[in-house]
């Protein structure tokens, strides 16, 4: 017996459905360990924001469900409201053992951009039936966002294909709630050119899909409060947050090594919610909850 609401009611679209209400972005907190769930539950009860909590592949490859089961029970446990999602699973039967976790994953990132497009598109279709069937909101990129990122399959070798408004109607077709664009952004480090986003492009998409799923920024790590502020008003409802959080506790486990370990981890998760609660500020997430 599945635990999860069924999909009129998903976790991850009533917060994302009140952020595009609301003109505010809600962020996405790519997870790689119990510290950082437990610093964006925190975060966000602590700033009355709605989150997201992001798994990538690699926790389930790693832990089998037992990472999972964990964000689960914080996330959905959170006095604020905070979801579940898994991000970037890239094979069909990945999306599958993530979707048949009971009560898990409140929605998951079908991501099959690394295929050529009508594949792309006919594995999405096939994947969002079967998480549709469990309650699980979905996500797909149509073109391809540059770059990789630490814990899922490596596709930085892959040359970015920048979405285009009939692409992303071709994939609001396959029955997704959320759709991540390639307008110039790029997973991990930006390089010599630096952050070029083509805004038009981003805005020409929203105009054409943006009242059927909400859009989700990828890629934007290194961007500010004016950056975020543009992509809100183009219709970005989610932004996930790697490196602006994972690297807190990194430069902690620096600063203190040889110290007692739990002293590290609480100072970890403590540096971590700081740089979550900032972001919810810049997103206009805080108080909203």
């Amino acid at each position: 017996m599945d635990t999860r609401p069924e999909l009129s009611k998903n976790r991850s679209m009533a917060i994302l459905n009140a952020a595009r209400d609301g003109g505010y972005a809600v962020p996405g907190m790519c997870c790689y360990n119990i510290e950082s769930i437990i610093a964006t539950v925190r975060a966000a009860e602590a700033a009355k924001s709605p989150a997201m909590v992001l798994l990538f592949p690699w926790a389930i490859e790693y832990a089998n469900a037992s990472l999972v089961r964990a964000a689960a029970d914080a996330a959905h446990t959170a006095k604020v409201p905070v979801s579940l999602h898994l991000d970037h699973a890239q094979t069909p039967e990945l999306v599958r053992r993530a979707a048949d976790i009971d009560g898990a994953f409140d929605s998951i990132m079908c991501d099959m951009s690394h295929y050529e497009k009508e594949e792309n598109l006919a594995l999405t279709r096939e994947l969002v039936t079967y998480c549709h069937e469990r309650g699980i909101a979905t996500e797909a990129e149509p073109g391809r966002i540059e770059g990789g990122e630490d814990g899922v399959a490596e596709t930085a070798d892959l040359e970015a294909v920048l979405t285009t408004p009939e692409q992303a109607e071709e994939f609001v077709a396959t029955g997704i709630e959320m759709l991540a664009p390639a307008f110039g952004n790029v997973h991990g480090e930006y390089g010599p050119r630096g952050i070029q986003l083509e805004y038009d492009r981003l805005e020409s998409i929203n105009a054409a899909v943006g009242d059927r799923v909400r859009l989700v920024l990828h890629g934007a790590d290194p961007f500010d409060e004016n950056i975020f502020k543009r992509c809100i008003k183009a219709g970005v409802s989610k932004v996930n947050i790697n490196k602006g959080m994972n690297k807190h506790y990194a430069a902690v486990q620096e600063e203190m090594r040889g110290k007692p370990l739990t002293s590290v981890i609480e100072a970890g998760t403590d540096r971590m919610q700081a740089a979550i609660e900032q972001y919810m500020h810049w997103l206009g997430s805080a108080g909203k909850a």
